[in-house]
This record gives C-alpha cells, sequence and structure tokens, in this order.
C-alpha cells in the first residue's frame, strides 16, 4: 500500500477497480488482517451477497438496485434486504399475491424452497397451498388478508369465450398464423370491435388441444 494511503480511502481505490470481493481477497490486497478489514468495511458500509452463503462484499454506494431491491454482478447476488431469508420475506411479503417458491428461486437465481419451509416454521412468512404449488405470503393479519384475497381471484376458473366470439377468434387466426395472442386480441379489437383477453384467447388454445409453437406462428391443428 502507498505510503500515506489511508485504508478507508485505500479500500474505495480497490472496490473501483473489482466491485465485488472475498474478505479473505480483500484482506491480502489491502495487506491487513481480515478483523481489521472488516472493521474498515463497517466504516465505510457494505452489503454482503444473500448468494454464495453471504461470501462476497461490496460498497453500499456501489448497487444500483432494480425495482425489487436486487443488484446481480454476474452470478452474485446483493440486495437491500440483506441476506436470503430477509430477502424472502421482503419479497413475498411486498407481492400483492404472494409468490411461489419457483418464482422466487427465478427472481433470486438461486433454490430456496428449504429457505422457505424453514421461515414458516419459524414464523417469519406463511403458506396457502395453490394448485400443486404453495404461495409464500406475509404473517402480517392485514397483509396477508390482501394477498389471500388475491389468490383467491386467480383460483377462480377462466371465463370462457361466447361460441360466437370464439369463431371469430379462431377465424382470424387462420388468416394471420402469425399473430402472437396479443396481436391476435388488438387486431379483433380493432377489426370486429370486439374485446377479448389473451387469457381468454390462451384459454381456448388449451380446450381445442391447439398448440402455438414458441417464438413463430405456427400452430398445431389436432386433438390433445
Amino acid at each position: 500500500m502507498p505510503s500515506g494511503t489511508k485504508p478507508h480511502q485505500r479500500l474505495i481505490s480497490i472496490f473501483t477497480q473489482q466491485p465485488c470481493w472475498m474478505i479473505e481477497s480483500l484482506a491480502a490486497e489491502m495487506q491487513y488482517s481480515v478483523p481489521s478489514v472488516r472493521r474498515f468495511l463497517a466504516g465505510a458500509g457494505y452489503y454482503s451477497s444473500f448468494t454464495h452463503n453471504g461470501g462476497w462484499y461490496t460498497l453500499r454506494s456501489i448497487p444500483q438496485f432494480s425495482k425489487d431491491g436486487l443488484w446481480f454482478y454476474h452470478d452474485i447476488g446483493f440486495s437491500r434486504a440483506g441476506s436470503l431469508t430477509n430477502t424472502l420475506v421482503d419479497l413475498a411479503t411486498r407481492s400483492p399475491a404472494g409468490m411461489t417458491a419457483e418464482e422466487l428461486g427465478e427472481k433470486l437465481c438461486c433454490r430456496c424452497h428449504s429457505v422457505l419451509v424453514h421461515l414458516c416454521r419459524h414464523g417469519r412468512l406463511q403458506r396457502q397451498k395453490l394448485g400443486r404449488s404453495y404461495v409464500y405470503i406475509a404473517v402480517d393479519p392485514s397483509a396477508a388478508a390482501i394477498q389471500h384475497q388475491a389468490i383467491a381471484m386467480q383460483s377462480l376458473p377462466l371465463a370462457q369465450l361466447p361460441a360466437e366470439i370464439a369463431v371469430l377468434v379462431l377465424v382470424e387466426f387462420i388468416r394471420n398464423p402469425d399473430l402472437s395472442f396479443g396481436q391476435l386480441a388488438r387486431t379483433i379489437a380493432h377489426n370486429k370491435h370486439v374485446t377479448v383477453d389473451v387469457a381468454q384467447i390462451e384459454g381456448l388454445f388449451e380446450q381445442h388441444g391447439l398448440k402455438k409453437t414458441t417464438g413463430t406462428g405456427a400452430t398445431k391443428l389436432g386433438g390433445r
């Protein structure tokens, strides 16, 4: 370390070169002991990762958090809420209709089912059965009541299209097989002045065993 350079300045300089460090590598780079570097980090303000067992560090001034309070540097994840457990509680609690383990895992880029079970057992989250999955929701009664209501709305059966509108959808699709479901809904609304929800079109295709090829307009006609 250059003579006269204060540890705080050296710390900031190192994180300017690389935004995330493991504590041992950072201590070696600074030529200080690990306990000393932990004190420097505490003085500067830092986040530890919610991935990699909290082994990565970054300064509080570095992350540009998403609306979910998350920031990733390659596969290293940081959260405004802090640890993985705090992050799971924060995301599930703030979600209008709760979140499944799959949804949380996709958002956090890590497996978290066992941690969610642990959080439920210790009263930090609760869960509700929805189909084959569990939805994790807040423990606060007021927040949970709103989430329960939203989950109940999601569980309602999808209203089927009237026969005459279903025919319009299928005829329009035959004419324009490259249209996505969203484009199809907009085309029908424009040409026929009939409002059709994308989810209703998806339900119609599912009902009749029509399989739309991902990424193209191609559709396989026929039964299941």
